[in-house]
Parts: structure tokens; C-alpha cells; sequence
């Protein structure tokens, strides 16, 4: 088996990185409820699971998990974010792509822990809010006005990110799991369950 991409990765690829950016930005919606805001990627680990382990199915060459990851970063710049997201989601992407191959496309325990890392890559999102937190609230005063910053601001602290890095991160692992239930018999079917 080749392990270059061919026309029908990068197909594979497109059709789920339209799936998981629909999904994050319908939930995304959300974030115009002050508090559900912090919550954006606890909710995006919990919602991209499924078609994340789904994708797993049709994954068995490096780089498809990292070329995901690039696309969501440039669809989150493109619709308005920081450069930030491509980075991150590239990185974390690419890191899910070599635990993937640590487990040879074919480990349940190594395909749901690559979901753990591949969706820390929506706290590119939300890392400029800490990063750049003034600019940011200033922003946020100017679009949702001071009763959303007044809601929000305590909750921009260090300590707010790592427990937002941390459930993500937990979170994602649960839904993969969950996915990894929800899809056994896909797995079967590619070998991997």
C-alpha cells in the first residue's frame, strides 16, 4: 500500500473537515451566551468525537489527520479568528497523526487518545482572550457590549486556561470513547476495534 495521499484521502479529508467545522461553528453559536463562551471547547471535544473516530476508518496514512487539522486552523482564520488556530491545530494534529502511527492506524486505546490531542488544537481560539486579554476585552466591549466583558473578564486568568486545556483534553478522550461505542461496528469493518 502507497503511502502517499491520493485523490481519495484528500477527498476523505475534505468531506470530514466540512463535517467537524459545521458542527463547531452550529455549536459555536453558543458563545454569544457570556459563559457558555469559556465552555466553546469543552463542547467542541465533546461534539467532534463521532466524525472525529469515523474519519479514524478511513485513515491509514500519516499526514490525513494533520491535513484536517491545518484546514479547520485556516477555516477558523478565514472566518475571522487569529492565526493562531492554524498553528495549533496543525501541531496538535500532527502529534495525533504520529500517535496514530505509534499504533499502526490500527489501536483503539491509541486512536482515542490522538482525539484527546487533535481537538486541544481548538484552544487556538481562545488563546489570544489570555494572551492579549486588553485588546481583546476592548473588542468584545465594542461587539457584545459591557454587559458580556463584565460576565467574561474574571474568568480570562491563567488558571481558567489550564482547566479549559485539561477538560478539553478529558472531554475529547470521553467522546472518542463514546464514538469508539457508537461506531464498533465500522471499526470492525476497517480492522480496528
Amino acid at each position: 500500500m502507497s503511502e502517499r495521499l491520493n485523490v481519495k484521502d484528500l477527498i476523505t479529508v475534505g468531506i470530514f473537515a466540512v463535517i467537524i467545522i459545521v458542527l463547531i461553528f452550529l455549536f459555536g453559536m453558543l458563545g454569544y451566551i457570556p459563559i457558555v463562551m469559556l465552555a466553546l471547547p469543552v463542547l467542541a471535544a465533546l461534539i467532534c468525537g463521532i466524525p472525529y473516530m469515523l474519519f479514524l476508518t478511513r485513515v491509514s496514512k500519516f499526514g490525513m489527520v494533520t491535513l484536517l487539522g491545518f484546514i479547520l486552523g485556516l477555516v477558523m482564520f478565514l472566518s475571522g479568528h487569529t492565526w493562531v488556530p492554524i498553528v495549533t491545530f496543525t501541531v496538535c494534529a500532527f502529534i495525533a497523526d504520529y500517535i496514530l502511527k505509534m499504533g499502526n492506524y490500527s489501536s483503539i486505546k491509541n486512536s482515542i487518545i490522538s482525539h484527546g490531542v487533535f481537538i486541544l488544537g481548538i484552544m487556538g481560539n481562545m488563546l489570544p482572550f489570555f494572551i492579549l486579554r486588553d485588546a481583546y476585552m476592548e473588542a468584545m466591549r465594542t461587539s457584545m457590549g459591557n454587559d458580556y466583558v463584565n460576565v467574561v473578564a474574571p474568568f480570562l486568568q491563567t488558571n481558567t486556561l489550564i482547566v479549559m486545556i485539561v477538560l478539553t483534553f478529558i472531554f475529547g478522550l470521553i467522546s472518542a470513547y463514546i464514538g469508539k461505542i457508537v461506531l464498533k461496528k465500522h471499526f470492525q469493518r476497517a480492522g480496528i476495534a
